[in-house]
């Protein structure tokens, strides 16, 4: 199976390849005043507004570093009221990809009742990686705030489907391809 790494705070992380739609280099936003903490703002992609979830700023209080390997990971994020629709997870160092299996993943030894999104470990020659749920990521009260009006937007029905490829040449490492 195939993996994004990107890092929250000086923690790595992975997230299962296939939610992602693409990797795209972090952009300006349009800020959304008085919002959760979490929410960077709001973006044009596609077409379309997609709120922008900073990981470091929901995680640890501070927003991301302006680095050139901070991207926004545009993932298909689950609805439960309706279709699933896109979301931005602005990410640091979002440039790398690893294969493993689901097996080598194993527990961290560590209850994260408060954070669900935290799932189980692997371990590389760099260090620990822990699992990223997206489809836990945003909490009831978070769901609650970005309201059924933003969680309305469902990806468009183009007959366009991800492409994952393991090279990262292409700014965003992760392209589109008509069926």
């Amino acid at each position: 199976m195939l993996f994004l790494l990107f890092q929250i705070g000086n923690d790595r992380y992975a997230l299962e390849a296939r939610h992602a739609v693409e990797v795209i280099p972090f952009l300006e936003l349009k800020k959304i005043p008085q919002a959760a903490r979490g929410v960077a703002g709001i973006f044009n992609y596609r077409g379309r507004p997609v709120v922008a979830v900073d990981l470091c700023e929901l995680s640890f209080g501070q927003p991301a570093r302006e680095l050139l390997s901070t991207r926004i990971i545009v993932v298909n994020f689950p609805n439960p009221a309706g279709p699933s629709h896109w979301l931005g997870l602005i990410a640091e160092h979002a440039t790398g990809m690893m294969r493993r299996e689901p097996r080598d993943f194993v527990h961290s030894g560590i209850k994260t009742g408060e954070a669900p999104h935290l799932g189980p470990v692997v371990m590389d020659d760099q260090g620990v990686i822990q699992l990223l749920h997206a489809e836990h990521l945003l909490t009831a009260t978070l769901r609650d705030l970005l309201g059924d009006e933003t969680l309305a937007f469902a990806p468009p029905e183009s007959g366009v489907r991800p492409v994952v490829t393991e090279s990262f040449a292409r700014p965003s490492g992760i392209t589109h391809e008509p069926d």
